[in-house]
């Protein structure tokens, strides 16, 4: 997978934005209704580094493990609080797009798009 498919992925979330955060491309939730901040919370990022490509998407501890179980070398914590925290590493050049597109959808619902269900089932 390639940045610009993960990316892809990402903005297809509803009401997904690109925006920056230090440095590295990020995507938004829209803001939620009465919100005093002027973006929304970042559900995954793209960064590059010593392995390549790599996304990282914002999950729970939980969801993060499940993943890793289920495919430990295309997701791994990023290192640090932020991964005991959830954010989770997604090797690119290993991931498969119903694999990410899971990930990213977890992520999306998580950080407060679609209020916590699924929005995706009518878009598979």
């Amino acid at each position: 997978m390639s940045e610009e498919e993960f990316r892809a992925i990402a903005l297809s979330m509803p009401g997904a934005a690109e925006s920056s955060h230090m440095g590295h491309p990020d995507f938004r939730t829209a803001l939620a209704a009465g919100s005093r901040s002027k973006r929304g919370k970042i559900f995954a990022t793209l960064i590059d580094d010593e392995a390549g490509e790599v996304g990282v998407v914002m999950l729970t501890p939980q969801e993060q493990a499940a993943l890793i179980a289920e495919a430990p070398g295309v997701f791994e914590p990023v290192s640090g609080k932020w991964g005991e925290g959830g954010a989770t590493r997604v090797l690119l050049k290993r991931a498969g797009k119903r694999l990410v597109r899971r990930a990213v959808e977890m992520a999306w619902r998580g950080k407060g798009g679609g209020a916590g269900k699924s929005q995706m089932a009518d878009r598979k």
